[in-house]
């Protein structure tokens, strides 16, 4: 099976991140800038209060868990506030310590046991009286070692203690502050950004319809219905997931890493650049992450764009699979482009099931060293428990971003593929029309030396030349593929022809406003299409300007009371999608109904009676005669029946005009209409 450049389209990918597409995107960003400007400051603050409550529990457990003094060996006071305790000795804060210095002490073997420090008049100096071993005096109170605090019992300890434990309160309630704080930033940054997101995709779509309502024909008609939706919903969500979450995520990631950085450097450079050496292994995962994703994304794509393919095409046709019993070979085409299909999911899932569980493992391998190199540091005391507390959370900070860049990745893949397909959408040229408006249009049309191809290379029409006169009913008959409804699609506007004019009244039709003229010609279509809704809406077109009684009047003059009479609602009655519960004869009196009521100048007729019974196809010829009195009728006919009444006919063949004349001229010229119409007439021919 050959799959069209209409679906392998969906196969192209462009950059992860392409800053042309961007900048062009950036106008739907534009008018709500303040939004995201606000979600980056948002982000900000969510950043520092999640790097800020690490540093909290390392505060618990450092300055208040664990007891703050420490007693060092050294000749004289080694900074300012040191408190001296016998010769040589002195207690200081072990926060106050300059790195430096405390690891020098403590390669000398000069940094000592922790203390706490009971203040003369505190609840707990009364204690000193009681246990005089435990209690060791300095100017203004008390020092307690860490050794002698777990000979206190513990009623004793926690009054000893009281001030730790407000302390730890006060912390306590901070921590919940900030999560408090940090929940309400949230949701003001999800909040703001949906906002603004929601606002972007409409506006989008908005501008996608309204510029495929403007496409010209020779455009439209080689597009999939299906692409069309598919860039005013699947890839404008695309964009929006991007702006929404991966822009401001990625920006906040930053933030999160290089502010994580910065604390570990300042708790612990040693400890920080053991986290920076798996910096050359998480960059070279990266670049194989991003290489082999492309590829396994790209792939992955092919096989959707053939499985969609495929399903479209097979159940557009299912009627034709049943009724020649294919259903057997159809399953099997399908389960094979299935089976691809998988594969290349799987595929897919291996190369992120390898890169997820690889950042894991290393952040896993990080916090073991982490624990072991710097569970030493605070064994010798050159490093505190809650800093070694504090760089565990820190490392799984710096990791997490790491571990969504596969998320990211495809959030921006998507979306740069996306914004390639709808950009290209929109830029291509809209119908062209030009600014003439006829002030009374009388109805004359002239097709003169017309040349009409749909590629360069097959012409349709060649060199068709006719003049229809105001009012004047013509009729086009010809073998099927004789450019037949080719010369209405020419009428309408909706094609341009490559060689020679069309005039509407003189007037060069590519020189006319279309929406203008457009609004003086009806045509009633073989094929009729109905939307969703009422019989009311699909008459008049939600014109609103269209009173009820003058459809009431164009359902008389049709011949609808029999139809509306049979349904319970009458106008009210809902036809549903395309007009399912409406016979085609049906929806076809519908579609006379319309013309009755836009009151053309020109008329158009394609085939117009070729679905309605014989009574009701008698009933609608008169309805049609009286419609086309004064005004110029143009009428594709198979059934040659239909044009007897007709002033003129036009005969095509292989898209040239070879005969033209009335119905009893054609006849008595025995040329190709009287072939045609002796094989629809063959047997009352005979009868005569």
């Amino acid at each position: 099976m050959r799959y069209g450049s209409s679906y392998l389209e969906e196969e192209r990918l462009g950059k992860a991140f392409d800053a042309r597409l961007l900048r062009r995107l950036s106008r739907y960003l534009r008018p709500y800038i303040w939004p995201f400007v606000l979600a980056f400051l948002l982000s900000g603050g969510i950043t520092v209060i999640e790097i800020a409550l690490p540093y909290i529990t390392k505060t618990a457990i450092d300055s208040v868990l664990t007891p703050p003094w420490v007693e060092i060996t050294a000749e004289k006071s080694p900074i300012p506030g040191a408190i001296p305790l016998q010769e040589g000795h002195y207690l200081v804060r072990y926060s106050l310590l300059p790195r430096a210095l405390r690891e020098a002490l403590e390669r000398k073997g000069e940094l000592g046991e922790r203390y706490l420090l009971v203040r003369e008049g505190d609840p707990g100096s009364a204690l000193a009286a009681k246990y005089p071993r435990l209690f060791r005096p300095i100017p203004g109170g008390y020092a307690v070692s860490a050794r002698s605090l777990r000979e206190l019992p513990r009623e004793e300890l926690v009054l000893l203690r009281g001030k730790s434990v407000r302390t730890l309160g006060v912390l306590a309630l901070v921590f919940l502050g900030l999560l408090l704080v940090r929940f309400f930033l949230s949701y003001g940054q999800v909040y703001t950004l949906q906002y603004a997101g929601q606002r972007i995709m409409a506006d989008m779509r908005r501008e996608i319809f309204s510029h495929i309502l403007r496409l010209p024909m020779s455009f439209l008609d080689k597009q999939p219905v299906g692409r069309l939706v598919t860039r005013a919903t699947n890839d404008v969500a695309a964009i929006n997931e991007m702006f929404t979450q991966g822009l401001v995520n990625l920006v906040q990631d930053i933030f999160m890493m290089v502010g994580v950085m910065v604390i570990m450097f300042r708790l612990e450079a040693r400890l920080a650049l053991l986290v920076l050496a798996f910096s050359p292994v998480l960059y070279g995962l990266t670049a194989w992450f991003r290489v082999r994703a492309r590829s396994a994304y790209r792939e992955a794509r092919k096989r959707l764009a053939r499985l969609n393919a495929y399903l479209q095409e097979a159940l557009s046709g299912i009627q034709i699979i049943q009724l020649f019993l294919q259903e057997v070979r159809s399953f099997r085409r399908f389960a094979e482009i299935n089976r691809d299909y998988y594969g290349a999911q799987m595929r897919s899932l291996l190369v992120f099931s390898v890169f997820g569980p690889a950042i894991s493992a290393m952040q896993h391998i990080a916090i073991a060293l982490l624990i072991w190199y710097g569970g030493r540091g605070v064994l010798s005391g050159t490093l505190t428990l809650g800093a070694l507390v504090a760089f565990t959370s820190y490392v799984r900070m710096f990791f997490r971003p790491l571990s969504d860049l596969s998320e990211r990745y495809n959030i921006f893949q998507a979306a740069m593929a996306a914004a390639e397909r709808i950009l290209g959408l929109l830029d291509r040229p809209r119908e062209e029309t030009g600014a003439e408006v006829l002030p009374a249009l009388r109805g004359e049309i002239e097709f003169r030396d017309v040349w009409f191809a749909y590629n360069d290379k097959e012409w349709v029409l060649k060199g068709v030349s006719f003049r229809v006169r105001p009012g004047e009913r013509v009729a086009i008959v010809g073998p099927t593929g004789s450019g037949k409804t080719t010369v209405v699609n020419l009428l309408l506007g909706l094609y341009r022809p490559q060689r020679g004019k069309i005039l509407i009244d003189g007037v060069d039709l590519g020189e006319l406003d279309l929406e203008a003229f457009r609004k003086r010609v009806a045509i009633v279509p073989q094929d009729v299409f109905l939307f969703a809704g009422d019989i009311l809406e699909n008459i008049r077109l939600w014109d609103e300007r269209v009173p009820p009684e003058r459809v009431e009047f164009a359902a008389r003059r049709v011949g609808l009371e029999e139809l509306l009479s049979r349904l319970p609602r009458g106008f009210s009655t809902d036809v549903r999608e395309r007009g399912a519960r409406l016979s085609l004869g049906e929806r076809q009196l519908i579609s006379l109904a319309r013309a009755v009521v836009a009151d053309p100048r020109i008329l158009i007729l394609d085939e117009a009676t070729s679905s309605i019974d014989s009574h009701t196809e008698a009933l609608v010829q008169r309805s049609l005669h009286e419609l086309m009195q004064g005004r110029t009728t143009i009428a594709i006919a198979h059934r040659l029946s239909t044009i007897r009444d007709m002033d003129r006919v036009l005969v095509l063949h292989e898209g040239e005009l070879v005969e033209e004349g009335t119905v009893e001229e054609l006849l008595s010229r025995k040329g190709l209409f009287r072939a045609l119409w002796e094989l629809q007439f063959r047997g009352a021919l005979r009868g005569k």
